[in-house]
């Protein structure tokens, strides 16, 4: 029996719609005499992530915890001085994706923004020129419950007013696709701009 065509886009956006330039951590990195691929290592660590995700601290706690955990090897000032540094950067839209998200809203299919954040995202999202390219934003640390969890997705599909096997969700991380799956949306894992024309076909617009 094959499914119904999906009639909402749930994208994630780290990965998908934001790209990232692993230069700046690198370069952050030399400049104040941190290891390489230290900062990514503490403020990804799942102890120091998941409050953040789950919005019980905020994105600025998150960032002091960070330097705090590197302030040993360099110092308080210059651990403060280079997490500063690494955060002023935030990161860049995928233009083919989202020329891909107007195409699909042009058709007058539903888009969400699918993302495990921190109470940054409204920012973030103002300062890269997103805020108006969205229907529904699904950020994690507002709903209290991150991918790949069930729950999540299901108030994403209410946000998107869609049932969840008629919303196709399009994510970098394999666990997140899967946990899409158990909820019962169609789900791609995104490898790079060559998918579109298959997520073109899968939505049929």
């Amino acid at each position: 029996m094959s499914r119904e065509r999906a009639t909402a886009l749930l994208v994630d956006f780290d990965g998908v719609l934001r790209r990232w330039d692993p230069a700046v951590a690198a370069g952050v990195e030399r400049e104040h005499g941190l290891t390489e691929g230290v900062l990514g290592e503490i403020a990804m660590s799942w102890g120091m992530l998941q409050p953040v995700l789950t919005g019980q601290v905020s994105h600025a706690q998150w960032m002091m915890s960070v330097a705090d955990a590197l302030t040993p090897a360099v110092g308080v000032d210059r651990a403060r001085a280079a997490v500063a540094e690494w955060q002023s950067y935030r990161g860049e839209v995928d233009p083919e994706v989202l020329a891909f998200v107007r195409e699909v809203r042009a058709a007058g299919i539903r888009v969400g923004l699918g993302t495990n954040a921190t109470d940054l995202l409204d920012a973030d999202l103002a300062a890269l020129g997103l805020t108006e390219e969205l229907d529904v934003i699904v950020n994690s640390s507002v709903i209290g419950v991150h991918k790949p969890a069930k729950e999540y997705f299901q108030a994403a599909c209410e946000a998107l007013g869609t049932p969840p096997g008629r919303v196709l969700f399009v994510d970098d991380e394999d666990r997140a696709v899967a946990g899409a799956r158990v909820a019962g949306l169609s789900a791609h894992r995104w490898s790079g701009p060559a998918d579109l024309r298959y997520l073109r076909a899968a939505l049929a617009y």
